[in-house]
């Protein structure tokens, strides 16, 4: 059968399309295994079958019809969906989508499409209570564009390895597991830390006590507190985040300076990437890199800056043009000031000096304060699933440098150090002036619009070139 859809693209894309579509229609996605066949057929896309393009189109379009059809059914049916079969044998689902939906409102839709079992369920509830078509229609569109990737990209990827029959470099998956096992311990000392500096925390509350027993210590927590909560709330974790970050962010600068113990760990880094690098896996990565580019994040920060500003929300926007303008000015200060070079492996690297890497800060800072903002609105024990969801594409830019060859192992970490640095500290000092919250209407589903046009104009144009120059040295 595998060989059959091989032969026949048509087929492939229809099954891919089914898939979608039973996946992201109500109930149905519940019981039928949709991931895992999602998987199986685009990896046989990816053997060859069918085009990474088509596939997306053909798993989107599914997607959209899926919930398209779930909120019309919804619509149709009304309150009395609640009797119709096969609805009628999960009340308790159909109970937590509504609330999600009461809670989230329209973006649900846009969260929900990856929130496990209320995926399928919450474009029906979206039509019970007559969400405005246009707006669903919105909702459903924009989240199956994030959708569709992530379904078919690692199927596909895997099938086209598997039919290129690429060479791994040595002890590939002994690397993978130990980076991903250390990567989760790095997670849960993150989250558990979190939990106990956070507000009303153990650790909060002990620290607390002592800084409000002297005078000095007394005004200098309440001169850092917001004022959104009764007692005020200090800004603890971003505050230890960027003493922590300092001075490991030190610690990194003086071994790569003035040690050698360093060197054998970023040329085998630069090896085991050089050795990874093949012409299926380059546009992925490519693409990666181009999300931090500074050409974009130029853009990318004045739209949101913008939004702040016309909604009123000064402070915020102060702090986070102070926050781009001081990622840019202190990094290239950083690489001119240590003037480490830079792996010559492409044809036409970027010639500014390593040390540190400016995508990886400029992506933390930018991505980092976005995490900041949304999850001071959540509820505390919530708030590591933000930062932990903003966290995956802050690594793979950083690790897309390391693939492409134009930065060492210690550009990368230290990148990664100092936006947490400048992130902590943006997120300190707005703390006095965080006093509304910040809410989601039509003119931020805008914003987002707009920098996702401007997201896929500069990809569109400007892959060929980046194509062009991260082309390995022969």
């Amino acid at each position: 059968m595998m060989n059959e859809l091989q032969n026949h693209q048509e087929w492939i894309a229809f099954a891919i399309f089914l898939i979608s579509f039973i996946e992201s229609l109500a109930i149905a996605g519940v019981i039928v295994p949709g991931v895992t066949l999602l998987f199986m057929a685009a990896i046989i896309a990816g053997g060859g079958a069918l085009s990474l393009e088509a596939s997306l189109f053909w798993a989107f379009l599914g997607a959209v019809a899926g919930d398209g059809l779930s909120f019309a059914i919804g619509r149709h049916f009304s309150t009395s969906i609640t009797s119709v079969w096969p609805v009628s044998r999960y009340p308790r689902l159909l109970d937590s989508g509504k609330q999600f939906f009461d809670k989230h409102g329209g973006k649900s839709i846009l969260i929900g499409r990856f929130v496990g079992p209320l995926r399928p369920i919450l474009p029906l509830i979206a039509g019970m209570l007559h969400m405005p078509p246009k707006r669903f229609l919105f909702f459903n569109i924009v989240s199956a564009f994030g959708w569709a990737p992530l379904y078919i990209l690692p199927g596909y990827l895997v099938g086209a390895s598997i039919s290129l029959d690429i060479e791994l470099p040595p002890h590939f998956y002994p690397v993978l597991l130990s980076a991903l096992g250390l990567l989760a311990c790095i997670y849960l000392l993150f989250v558990r830390l979190q939990w106990g500096l956070q507000y009303q925390g153990g650790l909060y509350d002990r620290l607390k006590h002592s800084m409000l027993r002297y005078d000095s210590t007394h005004r200098f927590w309440q001169a850092l507190s917001s004022e959104r909560t009764h007692a005020g709330e200090f800004p603890l974790p971003s505050l230890i985040l960027t003493l922590f970050s300092l001075a490991l962010f030190s610690l990194l600068a003086l071994i790569v300076t003035h040690t050698h113990w360093l060197l054998s760990i970023n040329d085998q880094t630069s090896q085991f990437f050089e050795l990874l690098r093949n012409p299926l896996y380059d546009p992925v990565f490519i693409v990666l890199t181009m999300l931090g580019d500074p050409k974009f994040l130029y853009i990318s920060f004045p739209i949101f800056v913008a939004l702040l500003f016309f909604r009123g929300y000064y402070a915020a926007a102060i702090h986070v043009t102070l926050a781009g303008i001081a990622t840019s000015l202190v990094t290239h200060g950083l690489k001119n000031y240590f003037a480490i070079p830079r792996p010559e492996l492409v044809v036409n690297g970027p010639i500014s000096y390593a040390f540190p890497s400016g995508h990886t800060s400029g992506m933390v800072v930018f991505l980092g304060l976005f995490a900041a903002f949304i999850a001071q609105e959540l509820p505390q024990r919530k708030r590591w699933v933000t930062y932990s969801l903003f966290s995956m594409p802050m690594l793979l830019t950083g690790l897309s440098r390391l693939y492409l060859g134009v930065h060492w192992l210690s550009d990368v970490i230290g990148g990664l150090l100092l936006g947490l640095i400048i992130c902590g500290i943006t997120r300190v000092s707005y703390s006095r002036f965080d006093k509304q919250a910040l809410s989601v209407d039509v003119f931020t589903v805008m914003a987002f619009l707009v920098w996702a046009m401007a997201l896929f104009t500069y990809v569109w144009q400007g892959f060929p070139e980046a194509l062009s120059n991260y082309q390995r040295l022969t």
